[in-house]
């Protein structure tokens, strides 16, 4: 039987630039935004980019992910180098956003859609197109993603966050229970 060793658990992030000026500033836009919002809040982890490793048996080109966004509650809000699901008591990612590009696309709406249903178990996986304004949201019912019904402004409601994602002025923004920006 071969004897694999658990990589360390303070790996680096290993995730690629980002694909253009409007993604790094979407992406710093709804970290900056939570962060803020919770800010009486040490109870999550808010990031982007940044890689989750989430097999102790992984190899370099596979068993990782780097969501452009995500946030995994209960956990102890502190800077990481990336987030390691072992070292983290196996918690994943409450909520996910990927960034849609020409390359990505296609990947965020299928591979990556079937791997954070699959084996994330996300509730809540949303992606957002900074160019066309795509926008669409999923929660996960019975193990399956379900398409959520936007409101009358176009809202998408996260259940983990306890807010709405909803596209302002061409950008991914967050809004209250009432719809305030």
């Amino acid at each position: 039987m071969l004897f694999r060793s658990f990589p360390p658990g303070d790996l680096y992030s290993d995730e690629p630039p980002l694909e253009t000026y409007l993604h790094l500033q979407q992406m710093l836009l709804l970290i900056k935004c939570l962060n803020w919002w919770w800010r009486d809040r040490n109870d999550f982890f808010c990031a982007g980019n940044l890689t989750i490793y989430y097999s102790p048996y992984q190899r370099k080109s596979e068993d990782f992910r780097g969501p452009d966004f995500f946030v995994v509650l209960g956990t102890e809000r502190k800077p990481r180098k990336s987030w390691v699901v072992w070292e983290e008591k196996g918690k994943y990612p409450n909520i996910i956003v990927e960034i849609l590009s020409k390359t990505t696309a296609a990947t965020d709406r299928g591979g990556k859609k079937q791997l954070y249903q699959d084996t994330f178990r996300t509730p809540d996986y949303f992606w957002f197109d900074p160019y066309s304004l795509e926008f669409a949201g999923f929660h996960l019912v019975d193990g399956e993603y379900q398409s959520l019904e936007a409101n009358e402004q176009g809202h998408l409601w996260s259940r983990q966050l306890g807010l709405y994602l909803g596209i302002c002025q061409n950008q991914l923004r967050f809004f209250n229970p009432e719809g305030q920006l």
